[in-house]
């Protein structure tokens, strides 16, 4: 059983350092002041300094963080709402079928959903730019918003509703004060996930982006195509560190409720 448990340990510790290595080797060049991902000369924080003094770079960081907290809040709320539907859907046929529509969207290649959205937008008039990418975001993230909070409905006891019905709770006191609170982890689980996906989005952004508005993503990857530039890893390592960020929020909110929850079972 020990030699299982290690050799386990093993392949995962070799399946990290596959991942994260390229990612490591980024993070590394971002401080050389060589200037190429060749030869490591000297530490420098010149790349992050042009990073921060490029006007027109700070501006498309600014518009993708407006569109991912924006997709992420709204797409939540869409979410909770689509995994109530699935939940108290009566006929087991349609839950079943609105399962597997919303699963569709997740496992369908990013660049269909482009596309589809791009004709979409294109033959109902919306112009490409900010309304179409939110649009899009909100599109491809309340199905993973779902998936993070059906778990946690299904989990839950229906004698906690049949309970605070017996106690005179109306439809929304049931809503608000025992659903919600008992599913608060899926919820946080899904904005952070939607989050993190509308930041690192390239693939459905490229599609419904227009003339005069970028988001990082689509911006790192035109400014890749013109050469590579360390102020390219020095943003692309300023991304990761913001996510690893939001990942470690996640967590310690996640801690918190579970030590709410437990303190609040141990009161009764």
């Amino acid at each position: 059983m020990r030699g299982k448990n290690k050799l386990g340990n093993v392949y995962l510790f070799i399946v990290f350092l596959i991942l994260y290595t390229p990612i490591l080797y980024l993070m590394y060049y971002s401080f050389n002041s060589g200037g190429s991902m060749r030869n490591f000369e000297g530490f420098t924080l010149e790349w992050y300094t042009e990073v921060f003094q490029d006007t027109r770079l700070l501006i498309i960081a600014l518009n993708t963080l407006i569109i991912a907290l924006l997709s992420a809040a709204i797409s939540t709320i869409l979410g909770i709402i689509g995994a109530l539907a699935i939940m108290y859907v009566k006929k087991l046929r349609t839950k079943n079928t609105l399962q597997t529509l919303n699963n569709v969207l997740i496992v369908s290649p990013d660049v269909i959903i482009g596309a589809s959205f791009l004709i979409f937008f294109t033959i109902i008039g919306i112009k490409l730019g900010f309304t179409s990418v939110l649009l899009s975001h909100i599109a491809f993230s309340v199905p993973i918003v779902v998936i993070m909070v059906l778990p946690k409905l299904q989990e839950m006891s229906s004698s906690l509703i049949d309970a605070a019905r017996d106690l005179g709770a109306s439809n929304w006191d049931i809503l608000s004060k025992v659903i919600l609170p008992y599913i608060t982890p899926g919820i946080f689980a899904g904005f952070f996930m939607a989050l993190t996906y509308s930041l690192d989005d390239f693939a459905v952004t490229f599609f419904v982006t227009g003339n005069g508005f970028s988001t990082l993503s689509v911006e790192i990857y035109s400014r890749a195509r013109q050469g590579i530039s360390l102020e390219i890893n020095a943003l692309s390592t300023l991304i990761f560190l913001f996510t690893i960020a939001l990942v470690i929020g996640y967590y310690f909110i996640n801690q918190r409720n579970v030590k709410s929850a437990a303190a609040g079972v141990r009161k009764l």
